[in-house]
């Protein structure tokens, strides 16, 4: 959530940067409701002021033998209107609330405005392959393999939904493994959370309320509201960034960095273009998560921490990517900043995102109340930061299609062998 207070004092900067991302606002009437509660605090906290002054008049009358109907018709009038005022600042600082919830993170100000069109392509790691043979693409590698039984897992759950098996099970669970023993090796807390979150975790993440609707909710007959209702989490970082809401963190604990598995669980249809066939994009997918909590200061660092962690990665993996800076319209509302890890599809002849690492600045803290407190007893929210490291659906398949041979086996990358029982490659 943006801070109210610099869209008060700098609405025309404000309404700049959130343009960058192709979000065009107009403060008038915020303002104008800002003003108008700000006067009638002030009004309320005067009439309180004169009941309170008034109650205190009460014992002395009382005392002299004075009559006290008349103070106490004048309380009862003050207490009526202080009501009456009570809730129309509710109901105003609920407007307010509500419109700012739904504005978008404000883009770091090196950010290019406009959408995939200005991403940078910062930095090509590893060679980009090329084969003496007609390679073929990873669906029929892992169907002629037995790696993925696509037919099954949509005989199961229906379309965007796939079962590992054999060879294919132990290569994700490899990779999982793989992933899970650097992030701990970095000093990375591992966490288990949930896969069912309550509405308040999508909404300090700042994912609710605009895309409620692109997750599965779980059905309750018993909550009819949905902000009482569960939902399945789209990515461990719903669940990481919301640990702490409501706490104040004292600063010697920070920065605090995470990491944790989850499969995720997304509406977000498998479909027939055929850059999106077999598990380029499905309902469910398993990935690691990194999540960090620091300081301003801490944040830019833990920023490039995250983005070389992912990077390491891949590059471990032998597997060809690259590295690319997002345009203030692509990266997504909640973030600030986003670096995108793309790998290589030899298919498809482009690339796809196996990792954002992403930084949200204050925006998730102040949706969800995360603070800290500094060496002088000073209060302030948190920054959290997110990346992917990494999310398998996508990194499978360019491992497949990268590492495959002319005889159609598959090489096994080496960090993956401890973890595949020293097994070098898979074959029919």
């Amino acid at each position: 959530m943006l801070d109210i207070k610099l869209i008060c004092e700098r609405p025309e900067e404000v309404q700049a940067a959130l343009a960058k991302k192709g979000c065009q606002v107009d403060f008038t009437n915020l303002l104008e409701q800002v003003a108008k509660r700000k006067a009638l605090m002030q009004q309320t906290d005067l009439l309180k002021a004169e009941r309170n002054k008034v109650s205190a008049q009460i014992p002395a009358l009382k005392k002299q033998g004075l009559p006290v109907e008349e103070i106490f018709a004048k309380m009862r009038a003050l207490g009526d209107e202080i009501a009456a005022n009570d809730k129309v600042l509710d109901a105003l600082s609920q407007e307010i609330t509500d419109f700012v919830a739904k504005l978008p993170n404000m883009p770091d100000p090196d950010l290019l405005a406009g959408e995939k069109e200005n991403n940078q392509v910062v930095k090509v790691y590893n060679q980009k392959p090329e084969f003496d043979f007609k390679a073929k693409n990873h669906v029929d590698l892992c169907t002629a393999l037995n790696l993925i039984d696509y037919e099954r897992g949509v005989k199961l759950s229906g379309g965007g939904h796939w079962l590992y098996r054999g060879d294919g099970a132990r290569l994700e669970w490899a990779l999982l493994n793989f992933f899970i023993q650097e992030h701990l090796n970095d000093g990375y807390e591992f966490i288990l959370p949930p896969h069912m979150l309550g509405y308040n975790c999508g909404f300090g993440a700042g994912q609710f309320p605009k895309f409620a609707d692109e997750v599965f909710w779980v059905e309750d007959s018993e909550a009819e509201d949905r902000k009482k209702q569960k939902f399945m989490l789209p990515t461990a970082e719903t669940a990481l960034v919301n640990m702490y809401a409501g706490e104040i963190v004292d600063v010697s604990k920070l920065p605090m960095k995470f990491f944790a598995y989850t499969p995720c669980y997304r509406k977000e249809a498998g479909s027939y273009r055929a850059e999106e066939r077999g598990m380029i994009r499905g309902h469910q997918f398993n990935k690691i998560e990194m999540v960090q909590y620091t300081t301003p200061e801490q944040s830019p660092k833990a920023f490039e921490e995250l983005v070389g962690k992912a990077c390491s990665l891949m590059d471990k993996l032998g597997l060809h990517f690259r590295l690319s800076k997002l345009a203030a319209g692509d990266c997504s509302a909640s973030m600030a900043r986003t670096y995108d890890i793309e790998v290589w599809i030899p298919s498809m002849g482009i690339y796809k995102e196996v990792s954002s690492v992403s930084n949200a600045n204050d925006y998730q803290a102040r949706r969800n109340n995360t603070r800290y407190k500094d060496e002088n007893k000073k209060i302030g929210f948190v920054h959290t930061l997110n990346g992917s490291g990494l999310a398998t659906s996508r990194v499978f398949p360019a491992l497949i299609e990268q590492y495959q041979n002319a005889d159609g086996s598959v090489t096994i990358p080496e960090v993956l062998r401890p973890f595949m029982g020293g097994q070098t490659v898979i074959k029919l």
